[in-house]
């Protein structure tokens, strides 16, 4: 990914801002946790501020003040424990939601997001795993970073007005520093994380050609491609770490220049002529109490900064809304589809796909579309499967229009079965119940049955419970198509679209799988999208669309 998409920038803080009111409920803890350990550490400076003085001659402290002491240090240590546990909780939820929403977006959009396979699987899984940080560390130490130093100052005033202000000043100097150096670093990120998703989606996608890659002995030469981006990703990775150091560096100078000026405040300590010594130790005592929270804050500080960066790539998936429509109270057990002047178009210097195409399918019938590639078959079952809406005319279910309905509603209408079926690995019962997860195995068995899936699983060693390798590894093409079908069949909707089901299948193949698809039809509403001429033999109404403007609607065999 060069650069982020126009408007990408401008979303990412409205959804980082909008998902932190959704977490805010799991930063409450972490927050608490941590003003608690800043207490702990004022009691415990002031006790060792005690200590410290009366070594010196100049209080009278004891027993009590040690112990006291170190009870305090363990309790810093069991709500430090208890803060972590709170902030991973935070993360890990912020994450889970992430990518349920980020899933579910890229599912609603199907194949009309047309982003590579590659870059999906980065924006899921790296992009959402980089907020990690935003929500467990970032968001609760930005907190803290207000809170615990204002605490701490105040105290400080009770004991010594002018080394408040003093810590005060030295406070307000750190975020100036943080915005400072990151400026560079802000844009340094979103470079780093551009680079590493053109790797991944890049490593990815040339995995699954792999076998493409050996046949045309391209394979060192990718090999040197893809070396040549991680080295991309390796100098923009140290470019961002250089930049943290500077910001650690600038933190330092700080807490240098805060602790030199206190202990010129109370330099007469040394002379032993101070007159509150108690006070004086420990107002230089909770400069590291003062500091904690600021430290936190600018180790985190890259974790906004990163967290921005990805979220701007995630705003045009998850800021976008929403699409709109009404729900289907229940799915109608026949359907008719109706086109009618519809015209669709994916850019608008080429032709459209299509142009004015009407037709009409009647519960029980099939029509089968051909046509020359690019004649709009596979944009007529995209329109009814709701991911893509007509340009202009009207596309009707039963009547109404179904731009008035969600697009997810028009799926639950339909069983599709597509050029090359998908076979996950797991059991070929498991691949067929894919389509019905509720489904007994008695209808799963029966939907084999009609997709001839059995005729080939029975001769397996463990029949339907046969486990397959990804990508139905272990299966034939024409095996793996049945098992597309049988998942039609356990779907049983009304509606069914096939794009090209018996492409790349031999003949003798071919005929067992269109005699299965034809039985799949009988009383439903089918549209198949073929070039197969073997398939106008087995369907009865064809549609050329590659016809003048898709004109000739002529009835063939029966």
């Amino acid at each position: 990914m060069a650069s982020l998409p126009p408007g990408a920038e401008s979303g990412a803080a409205p959804l980082l801002a909008r998902e932190a009111r959704q977490a805010r409920a799991r930063l409450i803890p972490p927050i608490l946790l941590g003003l608690g350990i800043v207490a702990c550490g004022v009691a415990q400076a002031f006790l060792i501020a005690r200590l410290l003085a009366t070594l010196l001659g100049r209080a009278d402290a004891g027993w009590a003040e040690l112990i006291a002491a170190g009870v305090l240090a363990l309790a810093m240590a069991a709500l430090g424990m208890a803060q972590e546990r709170a902030q991973i909780a935070a993360g890990e939820e912020a994450k889970a939601r992430l990518r349920d929403a980020a899933f579910g977006r890229l599912l609603a959009a199907g194949p009309a997001d047309e982003r590579a396979v590659g870059e999906k699987s980065a924006l899921v899984v790296e992009r959402i795993e980089v907020l990690e940080g935003y929500f467990a560390r970032w968001l609760p130490a930005a907190a803290l970073a207000l809170l615990a130093p204002l605490m701490v100052a105040g105290v400080a005033m009770l004991a010594d007005p002018v080394s408040g202000l003093i810590l005060l000043g030295a406070g307000l100097m750190v975020p100036v520093a943080q915005a400072i150096s990151g400026i560079g670093a802000g844009v340094a990120s979103r470079r780093q994380f551009a680079a590493l998703q053109r790797l991944s989606g890049r490593f990815l996608d040339r995995m699954r050609g792999l076998p493409v890659l050996v046949l045309f002995n391209q394979q060192q030469a990718e090999a040197g491609r893809l070396a040549a981006a991680a080295e991309e990703l390796r100098s923009r990775t140290m470019r961002v770490l250089r930049l943290a150091f500077v910001a650690t560096g600038a933190m330092e100078l700080i807490v240098a220049i805060a602790l030199a000026s206190l202990a010129y405040r109370h330099g007469h300590l040394v002379a032993g002529t101070h007159p509150a010594p108690v006070e004086a130790l420990f107002c230089l005592l909770l400069v590291p109490v003062f500091f904690a929270p600021l430290r936190a804050f600018s180790a985190a500080y890259h974790e906004q900064l990163s967290a921005r960066g990805a979220a701007a790539d995630l705003a045009p998936l998850l800021g976008a809304p929403e699409p709109a429509g009404l729900l289907l109270e229940e799915v109608p057990p026949k359907v008719t589809v109706t086109f009618h002047e519809v015209r669709l178009s994916y850019d608008a210097s080429r032709a459209p796909a299509l142009d004015g195409l009407s037709f009409r399918v009647l519960p029980g019938e099939t029509l089968l579309l051909t046509g020359p590639s690019g004649s709009g078959k596979t944009s007529v079952l995209r329109i009814l499967m709701g991911f893509r809406r007509p340009d202009g005319g009207r596309v009707a279910i039963n009547g109404h229009d179904v731009t008035l309905l969600k697009p997810a509603e028009l799926r639950r209408l339909s069983s599709y079965v597509g050029q090359r079926a998908h076979v996950f690995r797991a059991t070929i019962r498991e691949n067929i119940r894919f389509a019905r997860p509720e489904a007994d195995d008695a209808a799963v068995e029966a939907a084999a049955r009609a997709a001839q899936v059995a005729e080939f699983a029975d001769a397996l060693p463990q029949g339907l419970d046969t486990l397959v390798g990804e990508g139905g590894f272990g299966l034939s093409g024409g095996q793996a198509q049945r098992v597309a079908v049988a998942r039609a069949f356990l779907r049983d909707t009304p509606l069914i679209l096939l794009d090209e089901p018996t492409s790349h299948l031999d003949p003798g193949t071919e005929a067992a799988v269109l005699d299965a698809l034809r039985r799949l039809c009988v009383g439903r509403t089918a549209i198949v999208a073929t070039h197969a001429r073997a398939a106008r033999g087995y369907f009865g109404r064809t549609l050329d669309l590659g016809a003048a403007g898709a004109a000739a609607d002529r009835m063939a065999g029966n």
